[in-house]
C-alpha cells in the first residue's frame, strides 16, 4: 500500500473516530505505566510480603466489582462522557501515587497509596465497557472481532508510550524516582480525558439500561467470573515472581512490555481475525490450553536457573501471557451475537466485569497466603486448574444461527 493511500483512507475516516482511537492510544499508554511500575513501586516503598500484595489486590479490584454500579450512576451521560471521566480518575489516582513518597515520612503514606490506588482503579476499570461497547458499534456483526483487533492494536502503539517513559525515568536508578514516572502516566491521562471529552456522535449517545442480569447470557457471565481469576493471578504474582524470585528492575518490565506491545501489532488484528473465522468457542479453547503451559513455567522455571534459560523462558511467557489478553475480546464478540437487543450490550459487558473482579478481589488473597504457607509454585498449580475449567466453559459456547425473515 502506497503514502498516497493511506493518506486517502486517513482522510475518508470520521474525524471523530480518529478522535476516538488518539484517546484509546493515550489511555494505552497511562495503563502502561501503571502496571510496568506499580510492583516495583510497591516492593521498593513498602517492603511487602506476598501475602499483603495478594490482600492490596481487594481494594485495587472493588471498582471492578462496583463498575456496574458506577456506570449506572453515569448512564444517563454518553459514553464517551463516561470515558473522559473514567480517564481524569487515572489522571488523579497516577498524580496522587507519585506523591506519595513526599508523604511516607509523616506515616500517612500506606492509607493515602491505597485511596489513590483505588482512584485510579475506578478510572481504569470504568473505561473496559466503554472501550469495547464503543468498538463493537463501529462494526457489523460478522467484523466485530478485527474491529476489536484493530482498536487494541491502538493501545498498544499507546502501552509502547508508557512503557517507554518508564524505561527513560527508571533506567539507572537503585530506587528509581516514582514521582516522576506516574506523572509522566498522569500526564497521559489528563490528554486522554480531553480528548474522550471531544468526541461526538461516536458510540451510544442515548441513556443506556443501567443494570442487565439475564438468565440467556450465564454463560458470558460464568467465562467473565473465571477470566478474572486467571487475570488476577496474573497481574498480581507473575510480576511478584519476576521482582521477588529473579530480582528484575522497573525497567526490565518496561523492555518487556515494549517487546509486548510491538508483538500486539501483528498478534491482537489476527486474534480478530481469527475470532471472526474460527469463532470464540475455538479461540478461548486454544487460548486456555496456551495458559496451562504457561502456569508451569510460572511456577517451576525457577528450578532452571535464575539467570539463566529459566529466567529468558519466564520473560517468554510474560510476553507471551500479555498477549493473550487480547483474546479477551471473543468474550465480548460473544456477548454480541448472543445479545437480544443491542442496548443490552454496554450494561452487560459491564455486569460482565463486575463478575470478573469478584474472583479478582478474593483470589489474590488467597494466592499471596499459599505462596507464603506453600511457596509460589502452588499458586501456579491452581491456575493450571483454573485454566482447564475455563476450557470446560469455552467448549459450551455455541451462537444461534441469525433468524432468516420470510
Amino acid at each position: 500500500m502506497s503514502l498516497s493511500d493511506i493518506r486517502r483512507r486517513l482522510r475518508a475516516v470520521n474525524p471523530q473516530v480518529l478522535l476516538f482511537l488518539l484517546a484509546l492510544g493515550f489511555t494505552g499508554a497511562q495503563a502502561g505505566v501503571f502496571h510496568t511500575t506499580f510492583n516495583n513501586f510497591l516492593d521498593d516503598t513498602y517492603h511487602i510480603p506476598a501475602s499483603t500484595r495478594g490482600m492490596l489486590e481487594f481494594p485495587r479490584e472493588m471498582p471492578g466489582l462496583l463498575v456496574t454500579v458506577f456506570a449506572g450512576f453515569l448512564a444517563f451521560l454518553p459514553e464517551t462522557r463516561v470515558g473522559g471521566i473514567a480517564l481524569l480518575c487515572t489522571c488523579i489516582g497516577l498524580f496522587g501515587l507519585g506523591s506519595v513518597g513526599f508523604i511516607e515520612d509523616i506515616g500517612v503514606g500506606w492509607p493515602v497509596m491505597i485511596v489513590f490506588m483505588f482512584t485510579w482503579s475506578i478510572g481504569n476499570h470504568l473505561i473496559m465497557p466503554v472501550r469495547e461497547s464503543i468498538g463493537m458499534s463501529l462494526a457489523p456483526e460478522s467484523a466485530r472481532g478485527r474491529k476489536l483487533g484493530q482498536i487494541r492494536t491502538v493501545g498498544a502503539f499507546g502501552a509502547i508510550l508508557g512503557a517507554a517513559a518508564v524505561w527513560i525515568t527508571t533506567v539507572g536508578f537503585k530506587v528509581p524516582p516514582y514521582w516522576l514516572t506516574f506523572s509522566c502516566g498522569a500526564l497521559f491521562g489528563l490528554i486522554a480525558a480531553v480528548v474522550f471529552a471531544r468526541i461526538r456522535n461516536v458510540g451510544v449517545q442515548t441513556q443506556r439500561p443501567r443494570l442487565i442480569v439475564r438468565r440467556r447470557y450465564w454463560l458470558y457471565y460464568a467465562l467473565s467470573l473465571f477470566f478474572g481469576a486467571r487475570k488476577q493471578i496474573f497481574l498480581t504474582f507473575a510480576p511478584w515472581v519476576l521482582v521477588r524470585i529473579f530480582g528484575q528492575p522497573p525497567a526490565t518490565f518496561a523492555k518487556l512490555w515494549i517487546i509486548s506491545s510491538l508483538c500486539s501489532l501483528f498478534f491482537i488484528p489476527t486474534v480478530g481475525k481469527l475470532i471472526d473465522r474460527f469463532g470464540e468457542r475455538a479461540v478461548l479453547m486454544v487460548d486456555s490450553m496456551i495458559i496451562l503451559v504457561i502456569c508451569g513455567v510460572y511456577g517451576f522455571a525457577y528450578h532452571w536457573g535464575i539467570v539463566g534459560i529459566g529466567l529468558w523462558i519466564t520473560f517468554a511467557c510474560y510476553i507471551l501471557d500479555h498477549l493473550l489478553f487480547s483474546v479477551t475480546m471473543a468474550r465480548s464478540t460473544y456477548m454480541s451475537k448472543i445479545a437480544t437487543d443491542p442496548d443490552h450490550i454496554p450494561a452487560t459487558i459491564g455486569m460482565g466485569v463486575s463478575f470478573d473482579h469478584l474472583m479478582g478481589m478474593s483470589v489474590p488473597t488467597i494466592g499471596g497466603l499459599v505462596w507464603m504457607a506453600y511457596g509460589h509454585e502452588w499458586v501456579f498449580v491452581g491456575a493450571a486448574g483454573i485454566a482447564l475449567l475455563m476450557c470446560l466453559l469455552a467448549s459450551l459456547i455455541h451462537i444461534p444461527k441469525p433468524q432468516v425473515e420470510d
